[in-house]
């Protein structure tokens, strides 16, 4: 429901108004002068604001410029007598909606005022789009619970700020554009343009026209200029994906652009500076594209300044979990609703070996939220074929611990168990010994008498 705040001296017109605008299924509510329409603005967020102008002490002028610094997307309809028209006309060049002059219409009322919560509708969902597409871009899509995922985050936050070109290298389907994504959203040149494009989709016969753009009659079918890829992002960041599919012919024109920093449209007679920051990704190895003389040796290493791996899903199954839950979030819209995962069905994700990776895995929370009829996904509501295929982790059975240890005696397991812990400690305070004897509870000095005992690794590295 819509919040409207009106604002009058006169109880009369007040009252009527707050009558016309309750029956339209509005919460109104009503202000009977300027000081106490501003304590309300700066109260609490109102959809518009419908106020007279001739007021004492404060005047409809007064409440319309606060609301613009507090609410600058609040639409504000000004109702004036026909003597103070030239001041409305103002306001509106000053951002006011609409004005309505005394005596007004109640049809023309009822209709500037639903144009004007239609307007904030509008602002409200453009508002909503910016968040989006802020969340698209930096790290809120990027989850990483695994070591490896948490070192490529943090390599990531180091190259971002910088102009360096970098190539992401992975399976298809492990995420390759959102890590690009990523580096842009943490980048100077985030406010500029993201042009993501899919080498492997355009023809061979067309892709240095759509890099380099062209000008009108170079070719059959050229019937305009056009500017290409690399002017599109001007400014900003263009992603180009499976890089290994673009063809010899078009690799040394592309190595020039990086290297002089212009481009020189098909046909065109002189080139046009571009300020643009490259990132490359394939799905193939490029070492062994460039031992097969597929693709230029000097390209390759100008591209891949920053090399970037993304490991397959498989080998980071501490990001299953994760995963799920964040595309969960995304699927489910009721903020309400809150989706479990029964651990029947985790076993079931966490056993997949996920050939399609995270993609692949994304598309099957789409499907067990599709078929949802409760609040719990279970292996009944995932895709048939990860269920079949799925192949269970072993289930450790009661004596295997027994058989590891059998020869032990009570002092040395748990002297074994004494390093083990230790050795995590260390390992997550970077070899600190002052760390770890806190973390541990023990002084340091004790902390000192059990390492050359036990030969704790990494001790060595620590203060």
């Amino acid at each position: 429901m819509a919040t409207v705040l009106l604002v009058d001296d006169e109880p009369r017109i007040l009252s009527l108004l707050h009558s016309l605008l309750s029956s339209e299924g509005l919460k109104v509510i009503s202000e009977r002068d300027g000081n106490s329409a501003i304590e309300r603005i700066r109260a609490e967020p109102i959809d518009l604001i419908v106020s007279d102008i001739r007021m004492s002490p404060v005047d409809g002028m007064q409440v319309f410029r606060v609301a613009r610094r507090e609410q600058p997307d609040t639409p504000v309809i000004l109702l004036t007598a026909y003597g103070a028209v030239n001041t409305a006309i103002e306001a509106m060049k000053g951002g006011a909606f609409d004005y309505l002059t005394k005596p007004f219409k109640v049809d023309e009322l009822l209709i500037t005022v639903r144009r004007a919560l239609s307007f904030r509708s509008l602002v409200s969902e453009r508002d909503h789009l910016k968040l989006a597409l802020a969340a698209s871009y930096g790290f809120d899509n990027v989850v990483a619970q695994s070591p490896a995922m948490r070192n490529i985050c943090e390599m990531v936050k180091r190259v971002a700020p910088t102009d360096t070109t970098v190539m992401i290298v992975g399976e298809s389907g492990t995420g390759k554009e959102v890590i690009a994504r990523a580096i842009h959203g943490s980048s100077r040149r985030k406010e500029k343009p993201f042009v993501a494009v899919n080498c492997a989709a355009i023809p061979e016969a067309l892709i240095e026209s759509e890099m380099f753009g062209h000008v009108k009659g170079s070719f059959t079918g050229a019937t305009a200029n056009h500017g290409g890829l690399f002017v599109a992002a001007s400014g900003g960041t263009l992603f180009l994906d499976e890089i290994s599919t673009m063809p010899l012919t078009v690799q040394g024109k592309f190595l020039r652009v990086l290297q002089e920093r212009e481009v020189r449209p098909v046909g065109g007679s002189s080139s046009t500076p571009v300020d643009v920051r490259l990132l490359a990704a394939s799905n193939t190895e490029m070492e062994k594209l460039v031992e097969a003389k597929l693709f230029r040796e000097d390209l390759y290493y100008r591209l891949a300044v920053i090399p970037i791996e993304l490991p397959p899903l498989r080998e980071r199954q501490e990001d299953i979990l994760p995963l799920v839950q964040h595309f969960i979030t995304r699927e489910v819209t009721e903020p309400s609703r809150k989706i479990r995962v029964s651990r029947e069905a985790m076993d079931i994700l966490c056993g997949y070996s996920w050939p399609g990776n995270v993609r692949e895995l994304e598309n099957a929370v789409k499907h067990a939220v599709a078929f949802l009829e409760g609040d719990d996904i279970t292996p009944e509501v995932l895709p048939p074929r990860i269920v079949n295929q799925s192949v269970p982790a072993p289930q450790a059975r009661p004596g295997d611990e027994f058989e590891k240890y059998r020869n032990q005696s009570l002092k040395a397991f748990l002297r074994t168990k004494e390093r083990e812990y230790l050795e995590q400690v260390l390992a997550g305070v970077n070899g600190d010994k002052e760390q770890a004897a806190k973390a541990l509870k023990i002084s340091l000095a004790t902390l000192y008498r059990k390492l050359p005992d036990e030969g704790v690794a990494g001790a060595a590295n620590g203060k």
